[in-house]
């Protein structure tokens, strides 16, 4: 694959979390291929470069990190330098044990401010012991793999400054086990999905997000918002500090608020809706909901929606706010471990909306099935529902896409 042949793969991407199971980075990785089968990450550092480059992942991760697999080969290229050594963490993909050459290139680009990383690590060895020296994290890939063998691989380490990235964490044991070994990144399925529970129940202050959901959603007038918004204090509060916040950008919002009610005028129905729908998916009252990694997927996936109708060219404003409610009702089940028809007997929802969750029936559903296949890696399946599409969407557009609501998300854009 050549580096202009980024615009005929997917550009996947799979998050990674620190101790506190937030988002740390993303470690990014080519698909491509006519049978729409996963390509090997090996081989692929030169065109994943170049798309780091063109689709602006630098300012769309903001403080993330980019893991970029790199192989023996492609180290010794001068475009490797085009990475910001601030933005990027450099994945060794070796077979063996390193060379004089290969060694010395990895010491002269952690001189030059790159993290390294040492991936498929099963011991000192002769593969592992001269880079230990100069990397900066070591990968444990944690699947079918015992307790003791995690635990034996984690403790040759514990003497040295390194970072333990534990890989395919597919459950909450092996996230425990990794916690307690010193791990300090993590990544996997686990991460992406949560136990739904049949008839686990709400608390209050999420039937009390509800209610003010379903208001906004009736489009009543702002005085009985208003008078709901009075009943809950803590909520108030973060309305109020939410609009102010916005104000500090200088746009349109940037004006003293005189009221509740001015608050809410300010901010907007659209805006109140989306910001409710997912302060409702915050794990405590107490979080910033954004640090969840559900709910930045769950933004994300929002987001990705609208876009994806703008690129269709389909001119409908309401079909735009409808494409970003599904996206994030969409992770309800996760976020929440509600079942989704339990959800929808709570929050009321568009007839639309409620098509493209149940069935992914019609253009909201087909968007929405094709985001859930993307963040799953199913090469297969979008390129299947890419074609669905109307507006003729490829694989280049729906990567630009990823790049766009990144930086929407990182708060580089709108």
């Amino acid at each position: 694959m050549t580096d202009s042949s980024f615009k005929d793969a997917f550009l996947f991407r799979q998050p990674i979390l620190d101790r506190q199971q937030e988002l740390a980075g993303y470690q990014l990785s080519f698909h491509a291929g006519a049978d729409g089968q996963a390509q090997s990450r090996r081989g692929a550092a030169g065109p994943l470069c170049a798309a780091y480059s063109e689709l602006g992942m630098s300012s769309a991760l903001g403080n993330k990190s980019a893991f970029i697999g790199i192989d023996a080969g492609f180290l010794r290229q001068p475009a490797i330098e085009l990475l910001p050594p601030e933005g990027v963490v450099l994945e060794l993909l070796f077979d063996g044990p390193p060379d004089p050459e290969t060694l010395t290139r990895c010491r002269g680009l952690r001189a030059r401010g790159y993290a390294l990383a040492l991936t498929r690590y099963r011991g000192i060895d002769d593969n592992s012991r001269p880079l230990l020296p100069m990397v900066d994290v070591v990968e444990i890939d944690v699947r079918n793999t015992d307790e003791r063998e995690i635990g034996d691989l984690a403790g040759s380490l514990r003497h040295l400054p390194i970072k333990l990235l534990a890989q395919n964490v597919d459950n909450r044991q092996q996230m425990e086990l990794c916690h307690s070994l010193g791990f300090e990144l993590y990544q996997g399925q686990h991460f992406a999905q949560a136990e739904v529970v049949k008839d686990r129940r709400l608390s209050a202050s999420q039937m009390a997000l509800v209610r003010l959901i379903n208001l906004v959603g009736r489009d009543v007038d702002t005085k009985e918002i208003e008078d709901a918004f009075k009943h809950e204090a803590a909520l108030t509060l973060n309305l109020l500090r939410v609009v102010n916040s916005v104000g500090h950008r200088g746009n349109r919002l940037a004006q003293p608020v005189t009221s509740l009610r001015h608050a809410i005028t300010l901010l907007g129905r659209r805006q109140l809706q989306r910001w409710l729908s997912l302060l409702l998916m915050a794990p405590s009252a107490g979080n910033d909901p954004m640090r969840s990694p559900l709910l930045q997927v769950a933004a994300l996936r929002g987001r990705m929606m609208e876009l994806l109708l703008t690129m269709s060219q389909v001119k409908d404003h309401k079909l735009a706010d409808l494409a970003f409610l599904t996206g994030i009702l969409s992770m309800m089940p996760a976020a929440l471990g509600v079942p989704l028809a339990e959800i929808l007997q709570q929050i009321a929802v568009e007839k639309q909306v409620e098509a493209a969750l149940r069935a992914h029936d019609g253009l909201l559903g087909t968007n929405l099935a094709l985001l859930e296949c993307f963040d799953s890696d199913d090469a297969t399946g979008c390129d299947k529902l890419l074609s669905a599409l109307p507006g003729r969407l490829d694989r280049h557009a729906l990567n630009t896409c990823l790049s766009d609501a990144l930086r929407w998300l990182n708060g580089a854009g709108e």
